[in-house]
């Protein structure tokens, strides 16, 4: 059975070849699995089909071009993996709800072109890795020093979109995923630029559960709609630790932070919050994984 870390590296192989033929059978040969393993496995790790999954990238991938180049939508149809305009033309109102040529007219507003950009940048490292945040892989041996900086720093407030959730410690990456699901895609969606990586905020830990809020960052204040909400990320001084490697550590570089928090005579002001720097679909290997951790102090 593959594992997750053969998982990831299929992900890198997906990336590169979203304009040809991604199909199943063409995955298994090239990975030398059968068919119902590798659909097994992908859905397991990713909660999702290796069909949707490569879909979903390539209407992405179209949505940041239809905002952020001139080119006609045609072209952009052939070069993210479409058979014809008129397919792409279904898909893409399937998944996003109006046409290309109404999202290259709406979305994102008066957003100036360097934001478009930066949002094209961003969507293309948060798409293939909204199900891996948190994923749990066999790691050959754990990082000895996994805290790599702390320092305190002066933040803006940050407007987001998010999720609540409540989880065990076990279950954090499934909720991680299916709330991911449902913030980044209606930020999509709705047309808003995306500002930053994913995060995870801890407002509360009780009896062997999290009370999290999961999301993603946006350039401007946007409105929420059903589970999804609008909020921001606190401005003021914080405590930012840069944690490398997998994320079942994570706690090691949080004591970290308690400690220098403490020996620098600084007291925490709310709940903490993690940023996943690195898409582990382009890093399969967890030792190169980065994540920021940012925790608010009192002035």
């Amino acid at each position: 059975m593959p594992t997750e870390r053969d998982i990831l590296q299929l992900l890198r192989e997906i990336g590169t070849r979203l304009d040809g033929d991604v199909s199943l059978d063409l995955l298994a040969v090239r990975a030398g699995w059968s068919r119902f393993h590798l659909h097994r496995a992908f859905r397991r790790v990713m909660g999702e089909t290796p069909k949707h999954y490569t879909q979903r990238l390539r209407l992405e991938s179209a949505a940041a071009s239809l905002v952020t180049t001139e080119r006609p939508i045609g072209s952009i149809a052939a070069r993210t993996g479409f058979a014809s305009h008129a397919v792409f033309t279904r898909a893409f109102r399937r998944h996003f709800g109006r046409t290309p040529a109404a999202y290259r007219a709406e979305a994102l507003g008066n957003v100036r072109p360097p934001v478009r950009h930066r949002h094209a940048a961003l969507t293309a490292a948060t798409g293939p890795c909204v199900g891996l945040f948190h994923v749990p892989v066999n790691h050959a041996r754990r990082i000895a020093m996994p805290t790599i900086s702390i320092e305190r720093r002066e933040l803006a407030a940050q407007p987001i979109l998010f999720v609540r959730a409540r989880a065990g410690r076990h279950e954090i990456s499934t909720a991680i995923g299916q709330c991911l699901g449902k913030a980044y895609p209606y930020a999509l969606s709705s047309g808003q630029a995306v500002a930053g990586r994913p995060f995870t905020r801890y407002l509360s830990a009780g009896p062997g559960l999290f009370t999290m809020e999961i999301g993603v960052p946006i350039s401007a204040t946007a409105p929420g709609e059903g589970d999804v909400e609008a909020g921001s990320l606190p401005a003021g001084p914080t405590v930012v630790g840069v944690h490398a490697g997998p994320y079942d550590q994570l706690g090691e570089t949080y004591a970290a932070m308690e400690r220098w928090i403490e020996t620098n005579g600084l007291k925490t002001a709310g709940p903490p919050w993690e940023s996943y720097i690195t898409d582990p679909a382009e890093h399969p290997d967890s030792a190169n994984w980065r994540t920021e951790i940012y925790w608010p102090v009192a002035k």
